[in-house]
């Protein structure tokens, strides 16, 4: 087996059955499987996913164990050369899996542990987090403050999203994202699984960072592309979607860089994840209530929720 796909699905029925379809489709000489983790989902996923496709490897969990341990199950039961993580509101392209797994075969690439392609959003624009470099308290500032718009082209600014970077043109970068993630096994050997202390954000990073750590190579390799309907475009976040990803943060930073770095710079850090932690509560009860605001005069009946996948 070349490749296992790994897929964890929570509540994305139609989007996941979209993505396992994008998959079947593939132009491939590979020889890949597919496994399926459903997170206790609600909306028939399992049920509908062993009627049409009936050749995925499902695993049907009976809680939301979260996306990092998800992940780590069908890391366990995968067989292939390479593990790609794959989110389930994702399409591939037919050749993606051609690509990209040529570019990890080539000889001159067997130090790369880790590879991702271009991520495209439903508008045609550019899913930045598809090249990024580690979230440095230097970087994470200048992105936070809104340093690295202001400063397009200057490396120093733009050290997390790397956007004076060409996102046509290949480069070895620090860190991909989970929606997309190409890795080796004998990397995923070296370095272990998925962190389970995060619960759906960060444990990408953190991934790629071991992946480093072990001199392992990641690389952008954006001549071919997926696309990403991110769940996340909504504009009202659930609290367990705020307080994860602010969570997440802070673990990540405790994790890797806490003994790297000053009381000073430490305390800074902690205090900027609590007050945008604070903020983002406030700016997503206020969006509620607006909303409220705005659906009561019209008395249709009909709600106009923003739901965001998980």
């Amino acid at each position: 087996m070349d490749l296992s796909i790994i897929i964890v699905n929570y509540n994305t029925r139609q989007l996941t059955l979209d993505c396992i379809a994008s998959v079947y489709e593939s132009r491939t000489e590979y020889a890949y499987e597919i496994i399926l983790i459903d997170n206790h989902s609600s909306d028939g996923t399992v049920e509908a996913v062993a009627e049409q496709f009936p050749e995925v490897r499902l695993i049907a969990n009976q809680e939301n164990t979260g996306f990092a341990k998800a992940n780590n199950q069908g890391l366990a039961i995968a067989s292939g050369r390479y593990s790609l993580l794959l989110n389930s509101d994702t399409v591939v392209q037919q050749d993606t899996l051609q690509t990209m797994l040529s570019f990890m075969d080539a000889p001159e690439n067997k130090k790369v542990g880790a590879a991702g392609c271009k991520i495209i959003l439903p508008d045609g624009s550019l899913d930045k987090a598809c090249k990024r470099g580690f979230p440095t308290p230097s970087a994470s500032f200048y992105y936070a403050f809104g340093i690295s718009k202001l400063f397009p082209d200057n490396p120093k600014y733009n050290q997390y999203q790397l956007g004076h970077l060409d996102p046509d043109q290949a480069y070895p970068i620090d860190c991909l994202v989970g929606a997309f993630m190409l890795v080796r096994r004998e990397a995923i050997e070296q370095v272990g699984g998925l962190d389970e202390t995060f619960f759906m954000y960060g444990e990408d990073i953190d991934w790629c960072y071991r992946i480093k750590q072990a001199d392992w190579d990641i690389h952008y390799y954006p001549y071919t592309y997926i696309i990403h309907y991110k769940g996340a475009s909504s504009r009202r976040k659930p609290a367990k979607i705020i307080y994860e990803f602010h969570r997440a943060m802070w673990i990540f930073h405790q994790k890797h860089y806490q003994a790297k770095y000053s009381v000073v710079t430490n305390a800074a850090v902690y205090s900027g994840i609590g007050v945008k932690l604070a903020a983002s509560f406030f700016k997503n009860g206020l969006a509620r209530f607006v909303s409220r605001g705005e659906s009561e005069p019209q008395l249709t009946g009909k709600s106009s929720r923003n739901e965001v996948n998980l």
